[in-house]
């Protein structure tokens, strides 16, 4: 890594790069579109970029089904595109960041095509098992997405397991060969100049190997499982399909692999005991980070977030974020779709404890764009359609230039349709200086020259509608109140002694609807709502 170092609560930039630039007039984004746009990402003030997937792949989902991992596929370009990304970034003092997929690979995989081939050697780097004597699965496991996590093959006259869609057989991680080639493939990224790895759905990696039936949902664990809540998914416990325990420790090998000054990410994909479970990936010799889908499910929730906030107890090891590649777009899941709401949510943003995540035009203050069943290809929104959980909608083309056919996203047709509102578009952004755009980069320069997002303290007070967060860092306090009502202005009294730092909807005495201030100083600051 030479001289380049992470900060202790890195501000992350999720790029995803079939949807971002097109240079090529393909309708598909690509990595040299990332390099040409490096500039906007830079000005945000964030500290590194992380690439989605841009490996080959047949693209069943999204490009998190790899048949290749340490290969461009040709429709983002090449490995030479890659290594000018990655050094252009660094010229800008962009950390770079990459995502690794070692739960499943893509049935087009070379080693799942040589065991449905009869070759035992790379059917043992999967997980098949013969049928019940009744030709029923081996259990009652399901896939996170909601159908069977078995599939059967007549070839192999076996089921494979899947916790996800039936194109991404499940790896079996314990053994040599598969962690011999992870280990490579991380080896391979870093001699490429890669800082840094974020691993998918890290906390699924392992599984109980004589492969009980899961149990039914006990009314606890029921009633903390995030998602739609018509995924039958939802009706199991899965003690079994999911051993985060032993998938905490086995993030030691990834650690040993890629040595102490690598920043590595996790993906929680459990919503139970969510924080113990990052703590858990997080200790001395494992992952950075890991975060957890807390924020989506705590989003409008004061209290809820108040909670969290108060469970990591000073460790900050889960980061924050409000949307993704894979989840609605928070301004309109969680917000009301308004300018207002989209500058609310980078406010609080600023101010949490721990690193951030932005994800790709968040910082246009983009919503969820409405596709049509036949515009839709996700396989998971089309399961579900029309009560679609949303996954395609981020995945829209990014609105670069507002009179610019499909608004200089692309010369050609883009993969998924563009039908933004022109006031969006960054071009237009750039020019406003009430707009989400730049707001964005005030609140993460904030975030930077203060160093709040690496407190040494917070105390958090919630009601059904504000959240207030009373920071301390070193010899320097803060207080950070959020009127989450979209209806009711908030009456803030303060003294002498506290100084406005940054926020919106405050006028010096009310934060209107979807306000957010934060001060410097906190004792003089009378009857806090929320407090």
């Amino acid at each position: 890594m030479g001289d380049r170092s992470w900060p202790d609560a890195p501000a992350i930039y999720a790029v995803y790069p079939r949807s971002f630039l097109d240079t090529t007039g393909s309708g598909v984004g690509d990595l040299n579109g990332v390099t040409k746009r490096l500039d906007h990402i830079a000005a945000l003030g964030v500290d590194a970029i992380w690439l989605c997937p841009f490996f080959v792949s047949p693209l069943h989902d999204g490009g998190y089904d790899v048949t290749d991992h340490r290969a461009v596929d040709p429709r983002h370009g090449a490995l030479e595109d890659f290594d000018r990304l990655v050094s252009a970034a660094h010229d800008r003092d962009l950390l770079v960041m990459i995502d690794q997929v070692h739960n499943h690979t893509s049935i087009d995989h070379p080693w799942f095509q040589a065991s449905l081939d009869g070759d035992e050697e790379a059917a043992d780097c999967y997980v098949w098992r013969d049928p019940k004597p009744d030709g029923t699965p081996p259990n009652n496991w399901l896939s996170q997405f909601g159908p069977p996590a078995w599939t059967w093959n007549h070839r192999r006259q076996q089921y494979y397991h899947h916790q996800f869609l039936s194109c991404q057989p499940n790896l079996n991680l314990r053994h040599p060969r598969v962690q011999t080639m992870f280990r490579e493939t991380l080896e391979f990224w870093l001699d490429r100049g890669v800082d840094g790895f974020r691993f998918d759905v890290v906390t699924a990696y392992l599984f109980d190997p004589e492969m009980p039936d899961n149990p039914p949902a006990r009314p606890v664990v029921a009633s903390k499982v995030t998602g739609p809540n018509h995924n039958p998914y939802s009706y199991q416990d899965h003690v079994h399909d999911l051993l985060p325990g032993d998938g905490a420790a086995y993030t030691e090998n990834m650690r040993r692999w890629v040595g102490p000054d690598v920043f590595l990410l996790g993906e929680s994909n459990t919503g139970n005991n969510t924080v113990a479970i990052a703590r858990s990936f997080t200790e001395d010799g494992r992952l950075d980070a890991c975060y957890t889908t807390d924020p989506l499910s705590s989003g409008r929730d004061p209290v809820a977030l108040a909670d969290f906030i108060r469970d990591l107890d000073g460790e900050w090891r889960a980061p924050w974020w409000f949307s993704s590649h894979d989840h609605p777009r928070h301004v309109s899941a969680l917000g009301d779709g308004t300018t207002e709401a989209a500058k609310f949510y980078a406010a609080l943003l600023t101010v949490l404890p721990g690193a951030a995540l932005v994800f790709q035009g968040e910082e246009l203050g983009l919503p969820q764009p409405d596709l049509t069943e036949k515009e839709t290809t996700d396989p998971v929104d089309l399961l579900y359609w029309p009560d679609a959980p949303g996954r395609e909608g981020p995945r829209v083309p990014l609105p670069w230039t507002a009179d610019a056919p499909a608004f200089g996203f692309s010369t050609g047709t883009p993969w998924l349709p563009m039908r933004w509102d022109q006031a969006l578009s960054a071009d237009r952004q750039e020019q406003d200086p009430d707009s989400v755009l730049r707001f964005y980069r005030r609140a993460l320069e904030v975030r930077r020259r203060l160093g709040i997002s690496a407190p040494d303290r917070v105390v958090p007070d919630a009601s059904s509608s504000v959240l207030s967060l009373r920071i301390a860092k070193g010899d320097t306090e803060w207080l950070a109140v959020f009127n989450f009502a979209t209806d009711a202005s908030l009456p803030v009294p303060t003294r002498q002694g506290i100084a406005p730092v940054f926020g919106t909807g405050w006028d010096g005495r009310r934060l209107a609807p979807w306000g957010a201030a934060l001060w410097e100083g906190t004792g003089d600051v009378a009857d806090v709502p929320g407090d």
